[in-house]
């Protein structure tokens, strides 16, 4: 079973986030939620963004960075996951980790450097249309990911909110909310079948 660090959104680390994990674990998998906002959650996207802008991305990162370091060793190989910004912020990770064993990403993605490799499978999640995520800005994204050598797969959700798997925002779609949580826990299966 995969051991994941799954990392909250610019909302913070609200009971949206620790239900995802509950429903990972009670997959059999090992996740740790880490806190990067020190306790602040927030229900308004503007007041969430400010925030993060206020903490910087340089910051949350170096949060991100310590949050993984306790758990890696040379017998653990990490999912990294996460929620929209969390996401962001896994994919940095993982790209940094040459043992990482996969990355979830729900909602969001990051730049890819341009001698970024990694031969991990991705799975991505994302409305259709997302205003944080553009047609020109997934489609660049998923390119410069198979350049690095990813194994890449994008799941589309016509009509869903941006954070469209937390119940308690005004994103949520229940249907989309469920097709990604059941493709997503096939994902992970395919990984502990490829690490056996």
């Amino acid at each position: 079973m995969a051991q994941i660090l799954l990392l909250h959104s610019a909302y913070g680390l609200r009971p949206a986030v620790h239900a995802a994990a509950d429903r990972l674990r009670t997959a059999g998998h090992t996740v740790h939620t880490p806190d990067l906002f020190e306790g602040r959650t927030f229900e308004d996207v503007e007041e969430a963004m400010a925030y993060k802008e206020e903490v910087g991305n340089d910051e949350l990162l170096r949060r991100a960075v310590g949050a993984a370091a306790p758990l890696l060793g040379a017998d653990t190989a990490l999912v990294y996951a996460g929620f929209s910004l969390g996401g962001s912020l896994a994919q940095n990770l993982a790209l940094a980790d040459e043992n990482a064993r996969g990355l979830l990403l729900l909602h969001g993605t990051s730049d890819i450097r341009e001698d970024a490799a990694t031969s991990i499978p991705v799975q991505l999640h994302v409305a259709d249309p997302d205003p944080f995520e553009s047609e020109d800005w997934l489609n660049a994204w998923y390119l410069n990911m198979r350049k690095a050598g990813a194994d890449v797969e994008v799941h589309r959700y016509r009509g869903a909110g941006h954070v469209f798997t937390d119940p308690d925002l005004p994103d949520y779609d229940a249907e989309a909310a469920e097709q990604t949580w059941a493709v997503a826990l096939d994902f992970l299966s395919e990984l502990d079948e490829q690490a056996d």
